[in-house]
């Protein structure tokens, strides 16, 4: 049976996280928790003990964290147009990204996360500003880029978030169009997976696509819209639906989501979903958000 640990992240007193955009998990099962809230980067074992916390005074708006085969950590923040890559306790190695104009193309314009591929070659999806997927050397110098605003195939979006697989393979979550499209590492267009709701994060474990997908945007939606996100949904190595997590509605209850937006799988095979839920939380209810909304949680999966 599915459990929705919604009290796993064991806070100091008198701490918050905050909106909690990205999740990332290291070859130790420790948790990384990129956040807007007064500690950018928050680390808990796997039992959800707090480590340490580092990155004030560094990040803008926190929005895409990917740790990498290499150990290090991918920080990408949509308010300064960076990719930061920094070690496990927070030195930065190396920054790189530049703000551009609204669609010009060149990186970047509101980046939204970042993945490294099998060869250490820097993926980054680039967002609410641009409608592009942009491949960068080890060293940060831009490669090549690809794609166009649109809903063709290869256009995007707001491509949202990118993982790549030890073949090279690179997945895109192209939120607004509802897909996930699958490209080489060239930019070729593989295989584009349906079926899914605002796919806003993406996880790969054990031959399996985990995704977290974002509820209705419009408030209009959500008292005729059951089943159109805020959960989990997992996918095979085809992109078939093969298990769904969550409620079929937005709330509050441990097993219902507000907005997933960042994901990730421990060894052992258990998941743990941020959530932007205090920035989402106008488009469901005019009341003030709970003080103990749920940004960060552990589902532990059968």
């Amino acid at each position: 049976m599915t459990g929705f640990d919604v009290r796993w992240a064991q806070l100091p007193d008198g701490a918050a996280l905050g909106d909690v955009p990205g999740v990332g998990i290291d070859a130790e099962d420790r948790v990384y928790a990129f956040t807007r809230g007064e500690h950018p980067v928050v680390v808990f074992d796997r039992d959800g003990r707090y480590l340490d916390s580092w990155g004030h005074g560094v990040f803008t708006a926190p929005h895409g964290l990917h740790v990498g085969s290499d150990g290090f950590l991918y920080c990408t923040d949509d308010g300064d147009n960076t990719v930061r890559k920094c070690t496990p306790d927070g030195t930065v190695v190396l920054t790189f990204g530049a703000p551009e104009p609204f669609m010009s193309g060149r990186p970047f314009c509101r980046c939204t996360n970042a993945a490294l591929g099998p060869d250490g070659d820097i993926f980054v999806t680039d967002g609410y500003g641009n409608a592009r997927v942009h491949r960068f050397s080890p060293d940060g110098d831009l490669i090549h880029s690809w794609g166009a605003s649109g809903t063709d195939p290869g256009q995007f979006y707001i491509p949202h978030d990118v993982v790549c697989d030890a073949e090279g393979w690179v997945y895109v979550a192209d939120r607004e169009n509802h897909r996930i499209q699958v490209f080489d590492s060239g930019g070729e267009l593989h295989a584009v997976w349906r079926d899914l709701h605002r796919p806003a994060a993406l996880a790969l474990s054990g031959g399996r696509m985990y995704v977290g997908e974002l509820g209705p945007m419009f408030r209009s939606q959500v008292p005729f819209g059951p089943d159109l996100g805020a959960r989990v949904s997992v996918l095979d190595g085809d992109g078939a639906v093969v298990d769904r997590f969550g409620a079929a509605t937005v709330g509050t209850r441990p097993d219902q989501f507000v907005a997933p937006h960042g994901i990730a799988v421990d060894s052992r095979g258990d998941v743990y979903v941020g959530e932007v839920a205090h920035a989402a939380w106008p488009t469901y209810d005019d009341e003030p958000p709970p003080r103990d909304l749920t940004t960060l949680r552990k589902l532990r999966l059968p």
